[in-house]
């Protein structure tokens, strides 16, 4: 019997310290060839340019000689004083289900499947060909109003994010979803991205530098981003040594006990 509980109490120990979360697995961008975080510059892919989906919201902005001849396209422009990031969200031109925003006299515009840069060259062509001349200076910019990506899994929050900003990364992503928990996997984080084919799935592994050089680690607006739970969530033994210490000494208090009454 003391062999069987030699044997037990010694198992019991290697499961335990084995479930506690590694140091090296929380740390972002490590250099995995000596083991340091990294601290060299890393060659960034190229990144194709965003193509528009059907819900994104587009900002329009058309300016010319004379404001008062494109002042009703500029609704965002309308409220008085600074015009914040979100009322101009919320005054954008939305892309409906079939591609199309709806301009003042310009009417219906297709827009899936295009870059801002198309969108922006289109209204000003279509401008200069049915309602204005060269001479009236039309200048027109067009951008995404607002970053908007999800995130879920083990996350301090998660839900429909927007930044309003023209770029942003998984680890600003991360950031601005209260980081990854301790129970959240950093070595296989999924990212799901749609296309007009289809949606196609990408992992990355965010304690690498290497996670740089991947096509997700510049996100898409309409990206996903899942994070999985580490394995000893699922054992509820702890995160930390402290944590499975307090674990082992509960399990070995009712193993000792049960051993007694065992022995009696």
């Amino acid at each position: 019997m003391m062999n069987k509980f030699n044997l037990f109490f010694a198992l019991l120990i290697s499961v335990l310290f084995t479930s506690c979360i590694p140091t090296k697995d929380l740390i972002y961008l490590q250099d995995k060839s000596n083991g340091e975080t990294a601290n060299q510059s890393v060659e960034a892919i190229n990144q194709k340019p965003y193509r528009l989906q059907i819900s994104d919201v587009l900002d329009v902005s058309i300016k010319s000689k004379n404001p008062e001849l494109t002042e009703m396209f500029n609704a965002s422009n309308r409220v008085s004083g600074a015009v914040s990031e979100q009322a101009v969200y919320m005054s954008g031109y939305h892309v409906d289900d079939h591609g199309n925003i709806r301009l003042p006299i310009l009417d219906e515009v297709n827009v899936l499947g295009r870059t801002v840069e198309e969108v922006r060259k289109l209204i000003e062509e279509r401008l200069l060909r049915d309602h204005f001349t060269t001479e009236a200076g039309i200048f027109v910019t067009v951008k995404l109003a607002g970053f908007r990506f999800v995130t879920n899994g083990e996350l301090g929050t998660t839900g429909t994010k927007i930044l309003f900003q023209e770029k942003v990364n998984i680890l600003e992503a991360v950031a601005n979803s209260g980081d990854i928990n301790l129970t959240g996997d950093r070595k296989d984080v999924i990212v799901m991205r749609k296309f007009p084919h289809g949606t196609e799935t990408f992992h990355i592994d965010l304690t690498d530098v290497n996670a740089m050089k991947s096509p997700v680690y510049n996100l898409q607006p309409n990206d996903y981003i899942y994070v999985k739970p580490l394995k000893q969530k699922t054992w509820g033994t702890g995160k930390t040594g402290l944590e499975s210490l307090s674990t082992f000494i509960t399990l070995l208090s009712l193993t000792t006990t049960v051993f007694l009454l065992l022995r009696n």
